[in-house]
């Protein structure tokens, strides 16, 4: 690996994934399950945790995806043990790459899913646990294929995405079907009148 774009951190988080899913779901006893991402597009992501108390206790992950969804998401799986769900829901994809010591631009879109996962299964555990929706933003799905939301393409605005092409970048948006790239546009558009960039 001569031309290692990576910082030492991300490096090790590939090299060495921490509580990754060895085998299948049945090998791990679950609280909570989530999965996002679309295998067409090559990045998929299977998060499960264990819970007591609203505390995380335990992780497992795995994902079908590149040197930066791994690293991004063994970062994560680290991050969350010990973290009340409340805490861990409100981690986005800035707090990993921080953590990492950086990304490439072009890569940063492939940290956005384990945080997504990782919302997912606490989703799943609070409907299960008769707290649907408790921490949910209200929020609208744009992009079917990926589930990113119009506050993921805010989210996305408010760190300097501004095209179409910044906007996939950023979220992997439209890289399915692109059905959803006129509503996306219509967005950034919006956003850009309402912050007065």
């Amino acid at each position: 690996m001569s031309d290692w774009l990576y910082s030492d951190t991300v490096k090790d988080h590939f090299t060495n994934p921490r509580n990754v899913l060895l085998g299948d779901e049945a090998a791990f006893p679950a609280d909570a399950r989530g999965q996002t991402g679309n295998i067409k597009c090559g990045d998929q992501m299977l998060m499960l945790l264990q819970i007591k108390d609203d505390v995380i206790t335990d992780v497992r992950w795995k994902t079908y995806g590149c040197a930066s969804a791994i690293a991004s998401t063994s970062m994560l799986s680290e991050i969350i043990k010990g973290m009340h769900i409340r805490d861990a829901y409100t981690i986005r994809p800035q707090d990993l790459v921080e953590k990492l010591g950086g990304l490439p631009e072009y890569k940063i879109h492939c940290s956005v899913l384990g945080d997504k996962a990782l919302r997912t299964a606490i989703d799943d555990y609070l409907a299960k646990t008769g707290r649907p929706g408790l921490f949910k933003e209200p929020s609208t799905v744009i992009c079917q294929c990926l589930s990113i939301t119009d506050k993921d393409i805010e989210d996305a605005f408010n760190h300097g995405a501004r095209t179409w092409e910044d906007l996939q970048q950023a979220t992997k948006i439209g890289t399915v079907c692109g059905s959803c790239r006129e509503k996306a546009l219509e967005l950034l558009h919006e956003f850009a009148h309402i912050y007065g960039m």
